[in-house]
């Protein structure tokens, strides 16, 4: 009896303990001390404060292999509505040390970036509606992290892929419409929620109208190389975070359907306009809206 209840005072006092600990560690995505602002990217997981554009410094996620050099692909990673830049990272970094990969990961909270607005949207406009300058937008970090990134390799890549799920879709696939001239070698774009369609006649931010996108940023971004990733069971029509607008319904009724749906009338208006299309649709089997899966098919478009 006396050792029994000897036991039961020690599990207590572990059990005290352990929750002592889990106070103590950082949240997740977060560490204990503030990350530096100078930019080195170091062999395995590091990071970084980026404050070299005209917006709010933001934190960066980097993971580089032990095989990466110089000139190293450098591919990034744009993290979903959940603002979850390193566990997006995770998922990559198997593959990226295999490959030889520099992966990079910006990190738009929302405290700094709230809602879709300010994040997936582009960050165009502030929250009573008024127009943000291009400087600030979301979409404006990613070509002078560039930059900065290649300065700190000590390399001389020209360009970059891109890759986001969910949320990080929606960033990229709009990225290419408001940033015709940024370096992207290929996008690709995982499991959108909903689409701004490359279509003038539906308003923005379900098509271009109103959006300021130029009839020749639209040839640009039809002509580039993109793969629309779509997992085959991405088809909950319930989902608690799926958009339900008329706008978005009219687009499918899961995220798979509105997926074939974005590419089909992007290939449409390739045709009309006489462009070349150099889009794919890639579809993962047995894949729902798992970023962990779309990021593994993914990795199989880095050349």
């Amino acid at each position: 009896m006396i050792m029994a209840t000897i036991t039961a005072v020690q599990r207590v006092f572990a059990g005290f303990a352990l929750y002592a600990a889990l106070l103590a560690m950082p949240a997740y995505g977060q560490m204990a001390a503030p990350l530096p602002t100078s930019v080195e990217i170091a062999v395995g997981e590091g990071g970084f404060t980026f404050d070299d554009w005209a917006g709010q410094a933001i934190p960066v996620w980097t993971f580089r292999s032990s095989r990466a050099g110089a000139d190293a692909p450098v591919v990034f990673v744009m993290h979903g509505a959940g603002r979850g830049p390193q566990r997006y990272l995770s998922a990559w970094t198997e593959t990226a040390e295999r490959e030889g990969y520099v992966m990079i990961a910006p990190e738009f909270s929302r405290d700094a970036f709230p809602g879709s607005r300010s994040y997936n949207l582009g960050n165009r406009e502030d929250a009573d509606g008024l127009p943000v300058p291009e400087e600030r937008w979301s979409f404006s970090v990613i070509e002078p992290l560039f930059d900065t990134i290649v300065s700190s390799l000590g390399g001389q890549q020209s360009g970059y892929y891109l890759y986001g799920h969910s949320a990080g879709s929606q960033f990229v696939h709009r990225f290419l419409a408001f940033k015709p001239d940024a370096r992207v070698i290929r996008t690709l774009a995982a499991n959108a929620g909903w689409y701004t369609m490359p279509d003038f006649s539906e308003a923005f931010p379900y098509g271009l109208s109103g959006s300021g996108v130029t009839e020749e940023a639209l040839h640009s971004m039809l002509s580039r190389d993109v793969v629309v990733l779509l997992g085959d069971l991405d088809i909950d029509t319930d989902h608690d975070q799926l958009r339900r607008t008329p706008e978005a319904m009219r687009q499918g009724s899961h995220r798979f359907s509105r997926g074939v749906s974005f590419v089909e009338q992007a290939r449409r208006a390739a045709a009309e306009r006489g462009i070349p299309f150099n889009w794919r649709t890639h579809v993962v089997i047995g894949a729902a809206h798992s970023n962990d899966l779309m990021s593994g098919a993914a990795a199989e478009f880095i050349d």
